[in-house]
Parts: structure tokens; sequence; C-alpha cells
């Protein structure tokens, strides 16, 4: 959520929230966004480059410490009541030490705090805790990172709740710690370093593999365009198994190539690195990769130019790698990208893991209703649900947003 009184009626209802659900006062309210990516999709865990942006969209945490080890957490997006744990319980596998579901990300960060050693009680024994009150708007299953903004809001709530000074950096590292090794889902790390690290009017140009980063000028509103966000309402889940087949298909093609991570493959020799795989199912996955990271340095050298409109091309063209390469669109994503195209957008693709979700759209400011209007109907006209459209405005990463 952004702008002053905006923020203050997000305040204002996480506080009431919190007081309702849990007694007593929170020590504060803190926020993450959701992001979109504007180009790098599936490098971030092949060691490439990635340009994600925050959102106006967050989630938002309203906290207190406890100091006797239970950890008690409330949706209020999700039915279901309070779900309570004891921290030093948490374990990951199976159901996620008693979570499922939403609950097993805050309890996923709240685990990887304690096993770095970072959550202790006032006796320095006991596993602290703590009560959580979570309200958000980042829509979910639409590939805009709802699992990171909630990882993300939950540990830089836990961060200054118990004092631990940590850098937006590691709070990233930590978060997909929880994703990965509590959650079970193999992502990257570009989400959770876009919602703890961007700032606003920015896109975040990351190299995944040192995590060196460079925060790019992206005000396309001086430029009279606008980037518009289509969620086709199509949703997906990572964890269903297809995210994992294709890193898995990305680490076995690294490895008959004799190389670290696909990031290692020059543009140059693509070919060359092609024709020595044997198994015609990598080499897709190769291609999209080594071509995907060329589009992020695309995009970058456009932007720096001062050249934005150029960049509606190379996202189009990302698109079509994700479709055919890659294999992770779907018809929805595919109308939204084709239909925009061909009703003058300067470029559009899907954004995110795939398998439904969301695609942006680059459009000139004087002709976004008009593309968007042409998206929406050929939605009706294909019989799908009626796609959800925002623009999407670069905003600033996780804060606190009562002090």
């Amino acid at each position: 959520m952004s702008g002053t009184g905006t923020a203050e009626a997000a305040v204002r209802e996480a506080v009431e929230g919190f007081r309702a659900v849990h007694g007593g006062e929170p020590a504060g309210v803190w926020a993450a966004p959701g992001r979109v990516n504007l180009i790098g999709e599936h490098t971030d865990y092949n060691d490439g480059f990635v340009m994600p942006l925050a959102l106006p969209h967050t989630t938002r945490v309203a906290a207190a410490r406890r100091d006797d080890g239970v950890l008690n957490v409330y949706s209020a997006d999700v039915t279901g009541g309070a779900v309570r744990l004891h921290v030093g319980k948490l374990t990951p596998g199976g159901d996620g030490g008693g979570t499922g579901g939403w609950a097993a990300y805050p309890a996923g960060v709240v685990w990887a705090l304690r096993e770095a050693g970072l959550l202790t009680g006032d006796s320095g024994r006991t596993a602290g805790g703590a009560d959580l009150y979570v309200h958000s708007d980042v829509p979910t299953g639409a590939g805009l990172s709802s699992s990171a903004a909630l990882e993300v809001s939950v540990a830089v709530a836990l961060n200054d709740l118990y004092g631990l000074d940590l850098e937006p950096e590691r709070i990233a590292l930590l978060c997909r710690r929880a994703e990965n090794a509590f959650v079970g889902v193999p992502s990257g790390i570009m989400d959770q370093m876009a919602s703890a690290c961007c700032t606003a009017g920015h896109a975040l140009h990351l190299d995944t593999r040192d995590l060196a980063r460079r925060q790019v000028p992206f005000d396309l509103a001086a430029e009279g365009l606008r980037l518009l966000v289509v969620d086709t309402r199509v949703k997906h889940a990572l964890s269903d198994g297809e995210y994992a087949r294709r890193r898995a298909g990305c680490e076995a093609a690294a490895e008959a190539l004799g190389v670290r991570a696909l990031r290692d493959v020059p543009y140059e020799e693509l070919d060359a690195a092609l024709a020595r795989l044997t198994d015609p199912a990598l080499r897709p996955l190769v291609r999209h990769v080594v071509t995907e990271n060329r589009r992020v340095g695309e995009v970058i050298a456009r932007l720096d130019a001062g050249e934005p409109r150029a960049i509606g091309p190379v996202l189009t063209a990302g698109h079509a790698s994700l479709r055919d390469d890659f294999a992770v669109s779907c018809p929805e994503l595919d109308l939204a990208v084709e239909t925009a195209v061909a009703a003058g957008a300067l470029g559009a693709r899907m954004t995110g893991g795939g398998f439904g979700g969301s695609a942006i759209v680059l459009v000139e400011a004087v002709g976004a209703e008009e593309i968007g209007k042409a998206v929406t109907d050929a939605f009706a006209a294909a019989g799908h649900r009626a796609p959800r459209l925002f623009e999407a405005v670069p905003a600033p990463g996780a804060r606190r947003l009562d002090g």
C-alpha cells in the first residue's frame, strides 16, 4: 500500500486486528511488497540475472514479541482462526511441524532464524516467539510473489522485535532458506531480494550468483508510458512439481555441459553447447536461460540509453522463449500477450514462475485503456474469467510502517 493516508489506514487496520485477535497492543506494524519481474525469468536458480520491481501491494504484519517459545499467527485473509505453534518444535518436511498451508511460510521464517541462532528468549535458552496478525493485498497465485512478501514481512518484524540488526540481503537469504528447506519450494533468491531490497522508482538489476545489485531508475510516467499487470486469475502453484522439474533439468544440463550453472554458458557459444547435449529435452531449457540472461542485458542497455520504448520487443521475445522453450505459459497468458501486442502495446510477456499468474504489458499511457479493454474483451470472447488489470509503479521494499 502506498501514500501517507493509505499507510495510516493500513497501520490502523493492522493494530485493530491485532487487538481483536491477540489482545493487547502490537509493538509495531511492518510491510513487505509483492513484485513483478520486468525481465529475467527462471534465471535466478541458474545463477543468472533478473530485474524485478516492487509493487505497491504489500503484506502487513502487526507483531508483538513473546518469550515463551510460542508462535501465534493469524491471517485476516484465510479462514480457520489463529495457528499456535511451538518454536522449538518447528521442523521442515511433512506438514511443517504442524503448520500446513499458509502458516508454513511464517513458521519457516521463524525456523530459519532459530536455526541461525538468532531467536532466543530473555533467558538465552528458550527459543523466542511472537504474536502475529497478517493482512495482505498482494494477489495470491498470480505470480506476484505473495509468499515472499509474507516471509519478508514476518522477517523484518522479528528483526526489529529481537534487535537482530540484519541487513536486507541477509533477511532475503533467510527467507529463501525458509521457502526452500521448510516449505519445500525450490525457488531462487529473486523474490525475497526484490521484496527486501527494492526502492521506490527503480527496478532492481540483480546478479543472483553474488547478489551484486544496482537500482535502475524506472520512471515510465515521465516518458509517457505505463506498465500494466494482467492477472489472468489462473492460479499457479510452484509446489506442484513442474517448477521443480524445470530446475532439475537445468541442473542436469549444467552438469552435462561441465559448468557450475547455466549462467556460465556464453551466448556466443550457445549453438555449440546445445549440440553437445545428448538429451534433447534439455536443449530448450538451456536455450531459454542463456537467451534470457542476454535479454536482461539488452533491457539494461536500452534503459541506460534513455530508450524505454525499445525494451518492448525484448519483453515479447522473452514471452516466446518462456512459451516455446521453457513451456511454462498457458492459454490465458498467451492470449493476454498476443492481444495486447496486436492492440498496439510496445511489448508484453508473462511474469513469474508461469503455469498461470500474470502478464506485464508495456504501453503508451494514452493507449492504456484501449489495450486493457482489448485484453478484457478477448478473455470474455474466449470464455475465460475476467482478468484483473492494474498499473505496476515501482514501490519501496520492506519497511516499518508505524515509525
